[in-house]
């Protein structure tokens, strides 16, 4: 269902699952082994995120995925139990392990279609930079569907003005490329012929850069958000001089002393 590929400093994951590249509980599982991949994989500094085919990056959890039958003290269970290799793929599975991973390197979603449910969450959570096509949407269906809380796993109003964020989550009404751009929800808005060279255009100028330095730049920012002021100054404070001391330590632009 993903299909993964390495070049180049950048890894491009595609949701092939057509009609609509729904989840089901073993792409979950998959997805869980190729993040771990992609973020301890030292060659590898940039990963861009995509659906194939033109109709959807992900339409969400394939609802006519067959539960398991299993008593309520089983699903409770599964749901508080981290996952083992051997376990078998059904809900709740791994995506719940997936949200638990240590990010380590940005991942630029390239969104060629409909981002929904799963889908949505998965966008907001493991997506740092997002480029979408003109015919893109947005939503969080759940809530018609007696599902609420996708508006507080992701923490949605971190990421785009409350206004926005509660209309998504509360109506359950879907919102184009256009209003997402207004909102802050992705980047950029391109043509669908444009989108993936775009993509690896912003992946590799991040490639380029030094990989601890963006390493350092990427956990200090997320983990500043939940900080106090001072706190925040002095973990980055506190990073930075880490990097720098595993580094060339002469600033890019001053004369280096050459008499020693």
């Amino acid at each position: 269902m993903f299909r993964y590929e390495k070049s180049d400093g950048i890894a491009v994951l595609t949701l092939d699952n057509p009609p609509v590249n729904v989840l089901t509980p073993e792409a979950h599982q998959q997805l869980y082994g190729i993040l771990r991949d992609f973020y301890s994989d030292p060659d590898v500094r940039c990963g861009i995120w995509t659906g194939a085919g033109e109709r959807a990056f992900c339409a969400g959890d394939d609802v006519k995925t067959v539960r398991r039958k299993r008593t309520t003290a089983e699903i409770v269970q599964r749901h508080l139990s981290p996952r083992r290799d051997d376990d078998p793929p059904e809900y709740p599975g791994w995506e719940s392990d997936i949200l638990h991973l240590r990010r380590t390197k940005p991942m630029i979603a390239a969104i060629n279609g409909a981002c929904m449910g799963q889908g949505m969450i998965y966008l907001l959570l493991l997506t740092d930079l997002r480029i979408a096509v003109p015919k893109a949407r947005f939503g969080m269906p759940e809530i018609a569907y007696g599902m609420p809380g996708a508006g507080g796993v992701t923490r949605l109003g971190r990421q785009i003005p409350q206004t926005a964020a509660l209309w998504l989550a509360l109506t359950g009404e879907p919102i184009d490329a256009e209003e997402a751009r207004r909102c802050f929800l992705v980047n950029e808005v391109v043509e669908p012929e444009r989108l993936m060279a775009r993509a690896r255009q912003v992946a590799a100028r991040i490639a380029a850069l030094p990989p601890m330095a963006v390493r350092v730049e990427l956990e200090g920012f997320y983990r500043s958000l939940d900080l106090s002021r001072d706190d925040a100054m002095a973990l980055a404070g506190h990073m930075y001089q880490l990097v720098r001391a595993a580094m060339d330590k002469t600033p890019p632009l001053a004369k280096k002393d050459d008499t020693k």
